[in-house]
């Protein structure tokens, strides 16, 4: 397959990726015993760095890695011992437990260690923050944000990181103060209780899960414990009725008691009101523009250049087009011009979706509609004021000019404003009820604004509560809310999003590449969805699903398996059947992982392959933790070209899949990692394959940030772990659309 070099006389484009070099580092390694886990171990190298001036210590299995700056000579053992005996009395978790301190003789430094002392460094860095807004103690401010790299340079891995710049969203006062002056102060469990917090000394987020008596009844214990002088003093001029927080961190069950003066509490769309400021106010300060982009980079730069010459780190220039034009790629043809089929032979561009099934109609139809005299069976529930009428009308006549005939045959309208949620929801439910009763291919449900961010609470979202009554009984639904309808100007551009995707809900196939793809004969979305058990240690999955593609991008089939599975790994009989051999034997399968293969997932695969004779191309698809791209023009960073790509090693590479007005904010890309184990092809071929799956979107006129094997799988994964799921586990109808 032929590749594309991005040429410097096209236009120079630039990463975030920062080689790094070292020389005569000033460092040690030691190891303690027993061996701990990789959360305990990054716990105690925190801890270290904490308490070392001028030296940072990480950890990396089995081993503690020690840098200080060069004017400060390395601790020896016994300052090290001295160092754990210390954190050893303020965190309990450490204070019973024994350890043997050993020196590692001759230790060899590795690219990765390299790169992980050089984030230790930025984190114990002052760095500005810049602040773009402001309003009722809420600030949204600049910060940078940096984690390891590793480059291939001459043929061998070289340490790298990522430097970028974001936006947060912060309340200026810490926790108590939120509390102190807050119109609920006597009742604190109601405003308290589920509200998502950070830690102020590392930035950690958790939620509060309970309150665990007052300040007067644990000072001595939180102060025991308290390691920044800021908290400690906060702690000590604490009113003793002020309550402590139990917190709990991500999917980590374990409570930990906090002082409210060591947490902030975080703004997010659920919790703006309670501060009295608009979201979406604080949502357009978080946009950066190019210049002020720019600015910030170059000087975040310097800083972090200035922090790690400290330690003889030296943060070389970014990657970028003019010093590694062979590092960057895009693809053979522009993605906006790859083609498209359509029904009837009919071929057409991605910009040219609605002109293609207006001349040819979709690819292919589904079995139910073979018959163009079988008509669609509509039902519209309305549980808002907004007028629908035209609306309605304007969809059946745009179904038929693709080709399909429909009916809206019950219209059922349910007035819930004045109804308690309960007694809401159980109209819902007896109207929906009602509804299936009657042959119906699909419903629309037309909902309020409110109830747009309701899913998370306790009581859950209207949306989903239909999605999921209709879908167990394998009735196809389109959700609209009523602000999108507030002008029939927009109903055109509203049906130009929702028209492809209710064919596509319906099991029919608007369209699919007009030429094959050679990577493979099957390309294959593999999500495993896994929840913490709530008592013992460990994990239980919740499901597992594939959704099978031809060679031409066409949806085939889904597969969904609900079993409960101790540990990380897929166990071989799961695999048998998401992977049958009737249909993959002896092909060669390309699997998109969303996310990374975890435990022995890979090696399970790989046997899969070999006893069914094919071949498994095992491609990691990640959408956190990716630097981003750049183009360049006159010096300031503008937007990337959709489709350029940054080669970090052979198998690795970022790419951006999307194009993203200025005025939302730059691309994100993503990161595709083709897995060590499985059969391996040029990383140029996974780039243009992923691309091109990006375009088979039925459900918007938008290529989404991943390709659709793997485009709502997280959507899929917090529905099933929701309870909510089709009544058949297999399929050919996209209903996640």
């Amino acid at each position: 397959m032929s590749v594309a070099i991005v040429s410097p006389q096209m236009y120079k484009s630039l990463s975030e990726v920062f080689p790094l070099t070292a020389s005569q580092l000033n460092f040690m390694c030691f190891r303690l015993t027993p061996e701990i886990e990789k959360k305990d171990g990054n716990r105690l190298s925190h801890h270290f760095s904490l308490k070392l001036p001028e030296t940072v210590v990480i950890w990396h299995q089995p081993y503690f890695w020690v840098l200080a700056s060069s004017n400060r000579q390395i601790p020896n053992k016994d300052e090290l011992q001295e160092t754990l005996i210390r954190i050893q009395n303020e965190v309990d978790d450490f204070k019973e437990r024994l350890f043997g301190f050993q020196s590692v003789r001759h230790p060899q430094l590795t690219p990765f260690i390299i790169s992980l002392f050089a984030v230790q460094v930025l984190k114990k860095t002052k760095f500005d923050y810049p602040i773009a807004f402001s309003n009722n103690g809420v600030i949204v401010r600049r910060e940078p944000d940096f984690w390891t790299e590793s480059i291939e340079l001459q043929d061998s891995l070289h340490p790298a990181l990522t430097l970028t710049v974001s936006s947060s969203i912060v309340f200026r006062d810490n926790l108590a103060e939120f509390y102190e002056k807050h119109h609920q102060r006597e009742k604190p469990e109601q405003f308290l209780i589920g509200l998502k917090v950070q830690e102020i000394e590392r930035g950690n987020n958790a939620i509060i899960v309970g309150l665990v008596g007052t300040i007067g009844e644990h000072r001595d214990q939180l102060l025991e414990k308290a390691t920044g002088s800021t908290s400690k003093q906060a702690l000590r001029e604490a009113p003793d009725n002020q309550p402590v927080v139990a917190i709990q961190f991500g999917k980590d069950t374990k409570q930990f008691h906090y002082a409210m003066a060591a947490l902030r509490p975080c703004v997010t769309s659920e919790t703006a009101n309670q501060f009295e400021v608009e979201y979406g106010k604080l949502l357009k300060a978080t946009k950066i523009s190019h210049q002020e982009r720019t600015n910030l980079l170059a000087s975040y730069k310097k800083t972090a250049q200035e922090s790690l010459a400290a330690y003889g780190i030296r943060l070389e220039l970014s990657i970028n087009s003019r010093d590694y034009p062979s590092f960057f790629w895009q693809p053979p043809v522009k993605i906006e011009d790859t083609k498209l089929l359509f029904g009837n032979g009919i071929t057409g561009k991605r910009t040219e979706v609605l002109k293609g099934l207006s001349i040819g109609g979709v690819y292919r139809r589904h079995g139910k509609f073979q018959d163009k005299s079988k008509v669609i069976q509509i039902a519209a529930l309305k549980l808002c004021d907004v007028t629908v009428s035209l609306f309605l009308k304007q969809l059946t006549q745009r179904l038929a000019k693709y080709g399909f005939r429909s009916e809206i045959i019950t219209k059922k309208p349910l007035s819930i404003k004045n109804l308690a949620t309960a007694e809401a929801r159980a109209a819902v439910e007896k109207a929906v009820n009602e509804l299936v009763e009657i042959p119906h291919d699909i419903v629309l449900a037309f909902l309020p604004e409110s109830d747009r961010h309701t899913d998370d609470t306790d009581e859950g979202s209207f949306y989903h509560q239909i999605y999921s009554l209709l879908l167990r009984r394998q009735i196809a639904s389109q959700i609209i809310y009523e602000d999108t309808l507030s002008n029939s100007g927009n109903y055109q551009y509203i049906l130009n999003q929702v028209i492809p995707g209710i064919l596509a809900k319906l099991g029919n196939l608007p369209f699919i590449l007009a030429e094959s793809l050679d990577i493979a004969d099957h390309f294959i979305g593999l999500d495993i969805s896994r929840i913490s058990k709530k008592i013992q240690v460990g994990t239980r999955n919740a499901c597992a699903s594939v959704r099978l593609y031809g060679r031409q991008g066409e949806f085939i089939r889904y597969r969904l398996e609900d079993d409960l599975i101790d540990g990380e790994a897929i166990p071989p009989k799961l695999l048998e059947r998401l992977l049958p051999a009737t249909e993959l034997a002896n092909k060669t399968i390309l699997i998109y992982r969303d996310g990374s293969f975890v435990g022995k997932e890979a090696d399970y695969l790989v046997e899969r392959a070999k006893a069914i004779d094919a071949k498994f191309i095992l491609v990691e698809c990640k959408k956190s933790g990716v630097p981003r791209l750049y183009n360049l023009e006159q010096k300031t960073v503008i937007a990337p070209s959709q489709g350029l790509a940054l080669r970090l090693s052979s198998r690795e590479a970022i790419l951006v899949t999307t194009k993203v007005p200025d005025k939302v904010g730059l691309a994100r890309p993503i990161r595709l990692t083709i897995h060590e184990k499985g059969h391996q092809v040029s990383i140029e071929s996974v780039l243009d394959t992923t691309l091109k799956l990006t375009l088979l979107h039925h459900g918007a006129l938008k290529e989404p940030r991943l390709p659709m094997p793997l485009y709502g799988s997280d959507r899929m994964a917090y529905l099933r772990l929701q309870g909510i799921r089709p009544s058949v586990m297999e399929g050919d109808r996209q209903f996640w659309l």
